[in-house]
């Protein structure tokens, strides 16, 4: 059997502007502890060691797609896992985030940050090639990294942080100690992606998740030409697959993240997406954008959220539908399945065409 047609898949057929057979929906963190089926399997200890057995990773990344019915899967994984993999000593402590026990302080440093081989993520390479052949053809499998600011933020701060202020001291502070930092780490993202499409995935997300904590000028020089060189790099090696930008509080930057070459930008629930459209332009792909707590409040209040968002979209085909930032582990997961099937209902299309 061929494979379909990119038109027939809707998430690349919103990638595309095509107008697919509905509006696709996918949920970051969709994959984890508001599944019971998860809580199941997943066993103790770090998410890493999860993470490391191709198999059950496999198996965490089919289940919301089996329940949900959402129109994409995302890797099982975590934006820690290339540092951790070059041995960094980097882990995720539960209830907490990525906790560094030796957390970047000098030049030195960089020599516990050695190249990314293939070889040390082979775990993943063999994770996506397991997805490539259970997944539905209508349902890509996107690959994710954490984008250079954000990974380096949880090496220097050594855990998760309100202020940055370290991140920020040494951006200041040490501006060519930054960049080489930056630097590295967007080889990490490249090489980690690269592996994930190469064995099968179709798309891509760059998380720059605390991306907002930081100003347009600071963004500017210190973060963007780093993250556009992901998407630059990451283009030139596979001309076909989609690269998302995501960043949590980002409305102040929304412009220059999508300057760094980007084919969807992804929306909190602080921007409207009839609002980003006026900026960017109505050609841009829109991936979001509803409240993570409005799911926590009901299904009258999730659903009417999102029909806010269909609203605000206001039936343009370049619209992936998401939450605005990732599902809390204290989901429904029944509301999030009404979800799916709501926006599939209220915005099915037959035929095709393009905007």
């Amino acid at each position: 059997m061929s494979p379909p047609n990119p038109s027939e898949i809707p998430f690349l057929a919103a990638v595309q502007g095509t107008r697919g057979r509905h509006t696709p929906v996918w949920f970051m963190r969709q994959a984890g502890r508001s599944l019971p089926e998860y809580r199941e399997i997943r066993g103790s200890g770090s998410i890493l060691d999860a993470i490391y057995q191709p198999e059950l990773a496999a198996e965490i990344t089919l289940q919301p797609v089996r329940r949900h019915g959402v129109d994409a899967a995302v890797l099982f994984s975590d934006i820690v896992v290339p540092v951790h993999a070059v041995g960094f000593g980097i882990d995720v402590a539960p209830g907490t985030g990525p906790v560094a026990q030796s957390p970047f302080r000098g030049a030195d440093d960089l020599k516990r940050l050695p190249p990314l081989t293939h070889d040390l993520v082979d775990h993943v390479a063999i994770t996506v090639d397991i997805l490539s052949r259970e997944l539905p053809n209508d349902v890509p499998l996107l690959a994710f990294a954490g984008a250079p600011f954000t990974v380096a933020s949880y090496l220097i701060e050594g855990s998760p942080s309100r202020t940055y202020q370290r991140t920020k001291s040494l951006m200041h502070g040490n501006e060519a100690l930054w960049h080489s930092l930056v630097g590295v780490l967007a080889d990490y993202a490249i090489e980690f992606i690269d592996v994930q499409l190469t064995h099968g995935a179709r798309a891509f997300q760059l998380f720059d998740s605390w991306a907002g904590a930081l100003s347009p000028d600071d963004y500017e020089r210190f973060v963007l030409p780093h993250s556009s060189r992901v998407f630059a790099e990451l283009k030139q090696r596979h001309p076909q697959s989609a690269g998302i930008h995501f960043g949590i509080g980002c409305d102040h930057l929304l412009e220059l993240m999508y300057s760094a070459g980007a084919d969807v930008i992804g929306l909190d629930w602080r921007t409207s997406i009839a609002k980003a459209r006026a900026r960017l332009g109505e050609s841009v792909t829109v991936q979001g954008n509803l409240d993570p707590a409005l799911v926590l409040a009901g299904r009258e209040t999730a659903i009417a959220g999102a029909q806010r968002v269909l609203d605000d979209n206001g039936g343009h085909p370049r619209h992936i539908f998401n939450l605005g930032h990732g599902v809390q582990p204290d989901t429904d997961p029944g509301i999030l399945t009404e979800i799916v099937n709501m926006v599939h209902e209220r915005t099915r299309h037959k035929g095709g065409s393009t905007e």
